[in-house]
């Protein structure tokens, strides 16, 4: 066999890694079309955090090479985030000033502590803990991020001054200056709204926000309506400093830990979300080599002076779509958005801010998805009423606390599920040796003097007990005819320690009663490992582990 050839440049670089020189054309055309999208977006979301617009154009550039340099995924897009720029920007905007140089030192902070948290989840491979979230509970999760834009943005597409605070001083606000809305505004806001949500559903590679942008500022240009009350920018810095560490120390860093960590999950749920959706067909999406890349990207964010920074699915759709094949491609948009910076802030003076604000809109309505909400509603009462809570708390209570509770929630909606697993009857198939759990749709049949149970769960101490009532009590129902007893275990893929105690004494009893016990099925190689660890299999026999029920039931069934 030939072996095939090594590319350091490759494992150092992956996301860097394409067909050579060839690819770079398509990366170049993708990076032009990734840049058209990522302005408006990007300075509407540092305007969502209460930053200068540019701060996120700087957000973008420092996510690109962080990302290109440390990342996995040849596609994926980072850059500020509507998702998480709303729970840090409320926190922090409880701690200081939104606009202060002390808020933007502690968002900087706070970006450096979501890198490293990023990147040590990388290092241990903490992949897994992107699937915490369930579904049901992220889709409530993003509706009461989409509902906070919404109202976040509420004053700037009315024409309104803005408003920081709670959600319910924003309301508040926005009722008491009702009478001063401008009709100007709220043409350019809806109007920014609408040509995006057009461009995007002709065609997803149309930069519907920038087109819609320069259309806002052409028209403020034309018809001076900055001079009539529009609110627009102003002059962009355009400063690009060199990397610097946040001054912010002891205490002040302390305080940002619990809100770093939240941040970081809500991270790792999207960036994995992002890399297993977007990858080539030859790579295999590496979600902590992804982490990583991420990771850096914020830290030197955090370096710059800009905030966190997450990954992004729209953006990386549209690299997709575009042909992107490589990192290049988002290296080739950085490079863009330097240019802006340093010779064209001047084009950005007049754009309207009701225009960004429309821009998130769009955002909020990307992100808001009623249809699962519709499915969840029709399929499963529970999970619906899941979704909804969970919405109910990121709106409504401070949106730091509210993010912790919905994650508390999708974390005990796990626990409930696995506690809610009991042993059940099963009974063998007609005209058959299979046995199979007890339906009424397919009956089947028991045999004098045997009871065959199944528990269809990892059996743990949140399920152990009830294992233990079921299995008892099933054989008290059978008022003393059963002989043997044979668990099923072809569902059990683990055992824990408290759960062997439990299944050691389940046997000992039914032993005690005059009923042989077996095991049948006993499939899981991490459970047979827990059978022979906890020494279960020496208190069984191994004369009574069976490959099937029917095996079993042949060799020691009664008569």
């Amino acid at each position: 066999m030939t072996a095939t050839p090594s590319h350091p440049a490759r494992s150092l670089f992956p996301a860097l890694a394409a067909g050579g020189l060839s690819a770079l054309p398509a990366d170049l055309i993708a990076g032009l079309t990734l840049v058209a999208i990522a302005i408006p977006e990007q300075m509407a979301t540092a305007k969502l955090g209460g930053f200068a617009p540019e701060v996120g154009l700087i957000a973008f550039i420092a996510a690109a090479i962080g990302f290109a340099v440390f990342g996995a995924s040849r596609q994926l897009s980072a850059g500020s985030d509507s998702t998480i720029t709303p729970i840090f920007a409320g926190s922090l905007a409880l701690m200081v000033t939104a606009g202060s140089p002390q808020y933007a030192d502690e968002a900087a902070a706070l970006a450096v502590l979501v890198g490293l948290v990023l990147v040590l989840g990388g290092i241990f491979k903490l992949g897994w803990i992107a699937d915490l979230l369930s579904g049901p509970v992220l889709t409530g999760f993003l509706a009461g991020i989409a509902l906070h834009i919404v109202i976040s943005q509420a004053p700037s597409v009315l024409g309104l001054p803005e408003e920081s605070g709670t959600i319910y001083r924003r309301l508040a606000t926005i009722w008491s200056q009702a009478g001063a809305i401008n009709p100007v505004a709220i043409a350019i806001g809806l109007g920014v709204f609408a040509v995006t949500i057009g461009a995007e559903t002709l065609n997803p590679r149309i930069p519907g926000a920038l087109v819609a942008l320069a259309a806002a500022t052409g028209a403020t240009v034309v018809f001076n309506l900055d001079q009539h009350g529009l609110a627009v920018l102003g002059r962009l810095a355009g400063d690009l400093h060199a990397p610097h560490a946040p001054t912010l120390t002891g205490q002040g860093l302390i305080k940002l830990v619990g809100l770093a960590l939240i941040i970081a999950l809500v991270v790792m749920v999207q960036t994995a979300a992002t890399a297993r959706t977007f990858h080539d067909p030859d790579q295999d999406p590496d979600v902590n080599r992804d982490f990583i890349g991420v990771g850096a990207a914020s830290v030197l964010a955090g370096l710059l002076g800009a905030f966190p920074v997450n990954a992004s699915p729209p953006r990386t759709a549209a690299v997709a779509a575009s042909g992107g094949r490589s990192q290049w491609t988002g290296l080739f948009a950085a490079a863009a958005v330097v240019l802006l910076l340093v010779f064209g802030t001047a084009l950005l003076a007049r754009a309207p801010v009701a225009a960004l604000a429309g821009i998130l809109l769009y955002v909020a309505q990307r992100i808001f998805h009623l249809g699962e909400f519709v499915t969840l509603f029709k399929r499963t009462w529970a999970e619906f009423a899941l979704a909804l809570a969970t919405m109910l708390l990121i709106l409504l209570l401070p949106i730091q606390t509210g993010a912790a509770l919905g994650i508390f929630l999708s974390l005990a909606h796990g626990v409930y599920t696995t506690t809610r697993a009991r042993p059940i009857l099963f009974e063998r198939a007609p005209k058959s040796t299979v046995w199979w759990p007890l339906s009424d749709a397919l009956p089947g049949a028991q045999q004098d003097g045997v009871v065959v149970m199944g528990f269809q769960a990892p059996l743990s101490f949140l399920n152990a007990y009830d294992f233990r009532r079921g299995v008892l009590q099933a054989l008290k129902d059978d008022q003393g005819a059963a002989k043997l007893f044979v668990l099923e275990a072809s569902g059990i893929v683990e055992i824990d320690f408290t759960a062997s105690s439990v299944l050691s004494g389940v046997i000992v009893a039914t032993r005690k009663a005059g009923v042989d016990f077996a095991v049948a099925r006993l499939e899981s190689v991490r459970a047979e490992q827990a059978f022979e660890r906890f020494g279960l299999t020496e208190q069984i026999g191994a004369d009574h582990i069976f490959h099937s029920v029917a095996e079993a039931v042949a060799a020691l069934a009664p008569g």
